[in-house]
């Protein structure tokens, strides 16, 4: 199978898995209890406003109306109105997405600077110290709760220390990177952005840095013991040139595809991050329309991040049949 036409295949399949995400969040709010008219209509509505009501918003069209009516204005880049603010359901969900990715983001940065150098010393020097230090730590980062974990460096290094703020996103990256042609002081804005997003960064990116760590250790592990490793040892090279050139580059292959997928997993599961920290982002934006039965607002969430999820899935899938050509063949 050629490289166009496995990209084809992904990207159908991908169109597929979307599909089936709108699917299942447009049929979640029929099974959910409570109706959408209960959030719009005043508490003394009487059943004319009701059903009026009803009329605007299209729900006392029969199911697959509202289904086949729904699938269309998506397609048109409509997602609804907000029942809350009848702001457009689009416009409020990618204001908050960027704070969402900038979260993950960090969280994926916290998790390579630490992860990778842990794996690396903990394979090198097995049964040491410094193995079972990186290996429990390891353990403890894959077993600890996100809510837990974020309440208890708020407790400690906010509350306690006053080192960092409790909750709450200070600065945007783009508003910190355009302190440094603006009027305000951009080491100050800079300096209250990295604040405000240290916490929920080593939050959320602990359990990924955990994984991670755990991965690189058994890849070096398995690499180490490889005929190739031994033949370099043979030819002199020096032993930081093998571990570094050769068997970690061997190592990331694998970790690469881990990454790209966990990526879409840190947007997806940032939500209990955002809960704890007040971080304004898709996460926060989801529980309050949850509470409010704000369905045009959660459902757009959900579809965002489904499709952000599947697209990530397609790029890994994508480079690593670059990189590897027999995914191809499979």
């Amino acid at each position: 199978m050629g490289y166009g036409r496995f990209l084809l295949k992904r990207g159908v399949q991908g169109v597929g898995v979307v599909w089936g995400v709108v699917t299942v969040v447009f049929v979640l709010r029929f099974i959910t209890p409570g109706s959408p008219i209960d959030t719009v209509a005043p508490l003394d509505a009487s059943q004319e406003t009701r059903r009026r009501i009803a009329e605007e918003l299209g729900l006392n069209e029969p199911l697959y109306i509202q289904y086949l009516d729904y699938l269309w204005e998506l397609l048109h880049g409509n997602m609804g109105y907000s029942y809350i603010s009848s702001i457009p359901a689009s416009v409020q969900v990618f204001q908050k997405l960027p704070a969402t990715l900038e979260l993950a983001i960090a969280a994926s940065v916290v998790a390579i600077v630490l992860s990778i150098p842990l794996g690396v010393i903990s394979a090198t020097r097995r049964h040491e110290p410094a193995d079972y230090a990186a290996t429990t730590f390891s353990l403890l980062g894959i077993s600890t709760p996100n809510f837990w974990l974020g309440i208890m460096l708020v407790l400690v290094f906010a509350v306690q220390f006053d080192v960092f703020p409790t909750s709450g996103r200070a600065h945007g990256f783009m508003q910190a990177l355009a302190a440094i042609t603006g009027p305000a002081p951009f080491f100050e804005v800079a300096r209250e952005w990295l604040a405000s997003l240290f916490l929920p960064a080593i939050t959320l990116g602990t359990y990924f840095t955990a994984l991670i760590t755990r991965l690189v250790r058994s890849g070096m592990l398995d690499e180490l013991s490889e005929g190739y490793v031994r033949a370099t040892r043979a030819k002199g090279l020096p032993e930081t040139l093998v571990r570094y050139k050769h068997v970690l580059r061997n190592t990331l292959v694998p970790v690469v595809t881990v990454l790209g997928l966990q990526l879409g997993t840190l947007i997806g599961g940032a939500v209990i991050t955002e809960a704890v920290f007040a971080w304004p982002g898709l996460g926060s934006e989801i529980i309050r329309a949850i509470n409010a039965r704000d369905w045009p607002i959660l459902q757009g969430s959900l579809i965002v991040i489904g499709t952000g999820f599947v697209l990530l899935n397609i790029a890994v899938d994508a480079l690593y049949a670059y990189l590897d050509p027999r995914v191809m063949a499979e």
